[in-house]
């Protein structure tokens, strides 16, 4: 086993996890970033391009910014958190357009900088060179399977396995940052086979709550067959049946559940980006040259050709719900342990509502960056040597440490395979029902007690096994929240309850792990 000694560990390789890193190296610290994939390429970011939730501080534009999203998100989000994030991304962004491995933002007509998207691709590769350039050690097909924690219960460092080196590793850190993304199910949607909530299973495993899990049955839009869910730009669309009739409330706000009704009834939805002007059809293939490269390939004009679409899961990934953020510097509640990113909740400036891809990513922009000086403050607390030299002990449950007989290796399959029945059929996830929600509570929890008993492997097989252990605890958190909330609020639409209840104007927290339990959070910082 490769053991390993630092004062941050960040998990992680996105956009969250290499601005923390960066914020960590920084203070000073030392800092290993430990990636599943190849930092700067693995993500949904890196996929593709985003729009980023960047304000000049401007008080007008200022106010219009954070007023134009509280009543989507059901009024949970946090003014005081909304401005903060506004600060940090602004002096954040304004920074990736100087120095070494500078961004090349494009100019407008009057030559001012466009700072308000990013092409994910060019975005990460250059966010892969400023933390090397930082000194950041990175450990690229590397996934953390466990976390590891001392005798008074705090976060000490991780266990993981080397994908490429077929070996097992270790280190020991003053503090770790989680920033593995959200879970979106190994749904197909772009750029999420990484994000299968590992960071949400370690944080519980510590210790750690979770809020807004509710907020998690994000659908995203994609050509059928194609994994794109880039879903801006439908705004454009109109959206046709089989029979090329307009199919009607499609294209309104709440379109996708039209949509949704209509694949789930075994017909076809097709659609036009019919409604763009010249203008606005160069404007897109500038900002988003990955949403039409499969159609490139295919042959298709979507602007002129009619070409069928589905609706692919994209939980938490587009959702708002993560581990429950504690203080400013993004602390978990749990010494030593942050959260940045999609693996944090982002009500604090999303309340109930997805944050896109504008919203997530200067969350993640500035997350990232308090969670990384968050921990290498706490780390430098502990004292030189302090991290290499105390016992640790793994904090990992299923997958990893069976309570009964060892099932087959490859029981991870299982394992996934009812997770997703339970998860990715609209009728259960997105138009929810409270006896749907129930019934599928009842099927989780019978197959985490299954997992639980007898789910192991070693090396890739410890990898995957892990993995379907965290999107099994990750969808009995989401039902269990969203049975917390009989009601309708931001995305968390229930069906038999269509109407907000104003006993339930709160967040709702979410943990355990055998057994899952649900409270009420303190009302402080939501606004009215």
């Amino acid at each position: 086993m490769t053991d390993l000694a630092t004062d941050v560990l960040v998990v992680g390789g996105g956009p969250a996890a290499t601005w923390a890193a960066l914020a960590a190296a920084r203070a000073g610290a030392d800092t290993v970033l430990a990636d599943k994939g190849y930092c700067g390429t693995s993500g949904a970011t890196a996929a593709g391009g985003t729009g980023v939730w960047y304000v000049p501080p401007d008080p007008a534009a200022r106010e219009a910014a954070m007023a134009g999203r509280e009543g989507l998100g059901g009024y949970l989000a946090d003014r005081r958190w909304m401005a903060r994030v506004l600060d940090e991304t602004y002096a954040r962004m304004n920074e990736l357009a100087v120095g070494a491995g500078r961004y090349p933002f494009p100019a407008g007509p009057d030559g001012t900088p466009l700072r308000g998207g990013l092409q994910g691709p060019e975005y990460m590769r250059r966010m892969r060179i400023r933390i090397r350039r930082a000194g950041v050690r990175i450990l690229d097909h590397s996934p953390v399977t466990e976390l590891l924690t001392d005798a008074d219960g705090a976060v000490a460092g991780a266990v993981g396995h080397r994908r490429q080196a077929r070996e097992d590793y270790r280190v020991r850190a003053g503090a770790v940052v989680l920033a593995t993304g959200g879970c979106a199910f190994l749904s197909g949607a772009l750029g999420t086979n990484t994000n299968t909530g590992d960071g949400a299973l370690f944080a519980a495993e510590a210790g750690a709550e979770l809020s807004g899990m509710e907020f998690s049955n994000a659908y995203g839009i994609a050509p059928e067959g194609t994994s794109v869910t880039k879903t801006a730009f439908y705004s454009f669309a109109t959206f046709y049946q089989e029979d090329g009739s307009v199919l009607e409330g499609a294209a309104s706000q709440g379109g996708r559940s039209v949509i949704a009704r209509t694949l789930l009834d075994g017909a076809k939805v097709y659609a036009r980006l019919d409604r763009a002007g010249e203008a606005a059809r160069a404007a897109m293939r500038l900002a988003q040259p990955n949403f039409f490269l499969t159609f490139d390939r295919l042959g298709i004009d979507p602007f002129t050709d009619r070409f069928s679409v589905t609706l692919l899961a994209e939980g938490t990934v587009r959702g708002t719900g993560g581990i429950r953020i504690t203080g400013d510097d993004c602390a978990t509640g749990v010494p030593g342990l942050y959260a940045a990113g999609d693996a944090a909740t982002r009500e604090e400036i999303c309340g109930g509502f997805t944050g896109g891809g504008s919203h997530n990513a200067a969350w993640a922009i500035s997350s990232g960056s308090w969670a990384g000086a968050g921990a290498a403050a706490h780390s430098r607390s502990l004292g030189p040597g302090r991290a290499a030299s105390r016992p640790v002990t793994g904090a990992g449950g299923a997958g990893l440490r069976p309570t009964g007989r060892p099932a087959a290796a490859d029981g991870h399959r299982a394992a996934v395979e009812l997770v997703q029945r339970e998860v990715l059929p609209y009728d259960k996830n997105y138009l929810r029902r409270g006896d749907r929600l129930a019934a599928s509570l009842r099927a989780l929890d019978a197959g985490w007690a299954e997992l639980r008993s007898g789910l192991h492997g070693e090396g890739t097989d410890l990898v995957r096994a892990r993995q379907a252990a965290a999107m099994t605890a990750h969808a009995r958190w989401m039902y269990a929240a969203a049975l917390a909330r009989p009601e309708t609020r931001g995305m968390a639409k229930r069906l038999d309850h269509p109407d907000p209840d104003p006993r339930l104007h709160h967040r709702i927290l979410v943990g355990g792990l055998d057994r899952v339990w649900t409270r009420p959070a303190p009302k402080a910082g939501v606004t009215a």
